[in-house]
């Protein structure tokens, strides 16, 4: 009796350990992420880039647009990614405005895009201290901007709060992807370099 009981008890503890040893696999959907991350920061980029004067970059398609037939139509054969709501889109006008403002600091070294999708403030030199402070202003309103956006867009994608940080990690990709050359740019690693 003894031994069945103990042979019970050594099942019941190893089945409790596991299944406390199992872990809970969340669906992130990577792909739409990563195409939402590109239509919105295009769209920052471009917006910004009006305000200052530029020419926006254009992209161009490596591949012709083809006409096909289907009996089923195309709105109906693709998955809707596009993601907005009045949040985001508020969010996307103030980025567009920071960007704007932060373009020449940008090019001049003083700040740089992070590898979370973040703007740092990398060297203040050559900045008086009424310069200094109001980059400094600008880029934590930029960054809480930044924050903003990437919950979200967790938000209307229906993902959980607690992988904000791999929708940072996509739209970092994006804006490092997007910034213009002499733009200093952190790597995966954590170092710092000028975008060629």
């Amino acid at each position: 009796m003894r031994k069945r009981y103990a042979l019970g008890m050594t099942a019941a503890v190893g089945l409790t350990f596991v299944l406390a040893c199992i872990t809970v696999n969340i669906y992130f959907p990577e792909a739409t992420v990563r195409q939402v991350a590109e239509e919105i920061v295009g769209e920052i980029q471009q917006k910004a880039a009006e305000k200052v004067g530029q020419e926006p970059v254009k992209k161009l398609s490596a591949l012709p647009k083809m006409v096909s037939f289907s009996l089923i139509p195309a709105a109906y054969a693709q998955e809707e990614t596009t993601v907005s709501n009045p949040a985001i889109r508020t969010l996307k006008d103030s980025i567009a405005n920071h960007l704007a403002a932060m373009m020449p600091s940008f090019a001049a070294g003083n700040i740089g895009l992070t590898n979370k999708g973040l703007v740092e403030i990398r060297d203040e030199a050559g900045l008086n201290l009424q310069a200094k402070a109001a980059l400094r202003q600008l880029v934590k309103e930029d960054n809480g901007d930044r924050m903003k956006l990437y919950a979200e867009v967790a938000k209307a994608l229906n993902i959980e709060a607690s992988q904000i940080e791999r929708i940072q990690k996509i739209f970092a990709e994006n804006w490092i992807k997007s910034a213009a050359a002499g733009w200093w740019v952190q790597q995966e690693d954590g170092a710092w370099v000028r975008k060629t």
